[in-house]
């Protein structure tokens, strides 16, 4: 049986006792008989505060909407905001409170995936008050030995990319707190409760465990699959599914030939995938109520497909095809284009892109990003 880190707390039981502790988790923090991680540690420490990441630690919350301090219904445990319009990192007010800061929720492996950024804040705040922190390990569901895509460049740090991993990283959520606390010198106290049972070529199908939405547009293995090469979509005027039940998987917009687009994604080729035409009407997100027109990619092989070169290559095959495509301008005045902030680099905006030359540059990134990463493989 394949376990995460909440399945064996019982054994780290020393780590928690006689302390205040604070926990950062979401709806994924369940263990293998989908007992939440906020009652398991109610019911067996002194849990004392919650911190919510983007979504809130039930899920309630769309992507994006800011949260506020309440109290939790099924506890009365204060819940205080880690998705702030001001801030997205714990206070010195918060941090008195506890003596220990927990986090637990299932990571997707990709490096736009906004909940590794909330760990590593949390961690870097508790290591510069003194706290102790500890990461409950879940498993990569993309496994751990599949690198993929450019590492973030200096300048380009966002929400959606702060420290310098490659897009697709091939660590568990504790080997990315332990390789950032070395990088980043910033010592903290930091525990890691392992898995028991993964092994790190493993896909998340052959584990053999539920999959369970880490967000609303995650539904399925397939579309985390594919989220590291799509997500790009989302820095363009091209819907990426969103208000569709396969977000990701689907890309589009009303100007697009769906049965051309198809066609041609399909005369190159790329491992592991077919692409399909398809017509849809998102009901919220991006051309919302409108008729649109495009493609969903279906995996065939799930060892076979690379994500990262089926997303680069269909929005440069839209670009060079539909002179409506447009990357989208910065949310605020002064900042960089969200396809920068999600490239972590400005490389897709360059007047000529030489994809084939782009792709290679990437696995040469990425080859460099796994040896850097060998050193804090738990697995």
């Amino acid at each position: 049986m394949i376990l995460n880190g909440i399945d064996c707390i019982e054994r780290y039981a020393h780590l928690f006792e006689g302390k205040r502790v604070g926990l950062i988790t979401a709806p994924t923090g369940l263990n293998k008989d989908f007992v939440s991680t906020i009652q398991i540690i109610h019911e067996k420490f002194n849990l004392v505060a919650l911190f919510s990441p983007e979504h809130g630690v039930r899920g309630d919350l769309a992507a994006g909407a800011l949260v506020d301090t309440y109290l939790d219904p099924l506890t009365g445990i204060p819940v205080y905001s880690l998705y702030r319009k001001d801030s997205k990192r714990l206070t010195q007010d918060m941090l008195d409170e506890v003596d220990i800061v927990v986090y637990d929720i299932q990571d997707v492996g990709t490096r736009y995936y906004t909940f590794i950024y909330t760990m590593l804040y949390a961690l870097e705040d508790c290591a510069q008050a003194g706290k102790e922190f500890v990461v409950l390990d879940r498993i990569n569901p993309l496994d751990g030995v599949t690198v993929e895509g450019n590492v973030l460049k200096s300048g380009f740090e966002s929400f959606v990319g702060n420290y310098p991993l490659s897009v697709r990283y091939g660590l568990t959520p504790g080997e990315v707190a332990m390789m950032a606390n070395d990088e980043k010198q910033w010592h903290g106290k930091l525990h890691v409760v392992r898995c028991e049972g993964w092994e790190r070529n493993m896909l998340f199908p052959i584990t053999g465990r539920p999959w369970i939405m880490p967000s609303i547009g995650i539904p399925r293995f397939e579309t985390a699959l594919l989220y590291p090469g799509t997500c790009i979509i989302e820095g363009t005027n091209l819907s990426e599914g969103r208000g569709t039940t396969v977000p990701f998987e689907i890309v589009g917009a009303p100007f697009i030939d769906a049965q051309q687009l198809a066609d041609e994604m399909n005369a190159k080729k790329l491992p592991g995938v077919v692409f399909r035409p398809v017509y849809f009407k998102p009901s919220f997100s991006k051309f919302q109520g409108e008729q649109c027109a495009g493609v969903q990619i279906h995996v065939l092989d799930n060892r076979a497909v690379r994500p990262i070169d089926v997303g680069v290559t269909l929005m440069f095959t839209i670009k060079y095809n539909y002179e409506q495509f447009s990357f989208l301008p910065p949310f605020k005045e002064g900042s960089r284009p969200f396809i920068d902030l999600l490239g972590g680099d400005s490389h897709y905006r360059a007047n000529e892109v030489d994809v084939p030359v782009m792709l290679e540059q990437f696995r040469e990134e990425s080859r460099e990003f796994n040896r850097r990463k060998q050193p804090y493989h738990l697995y």
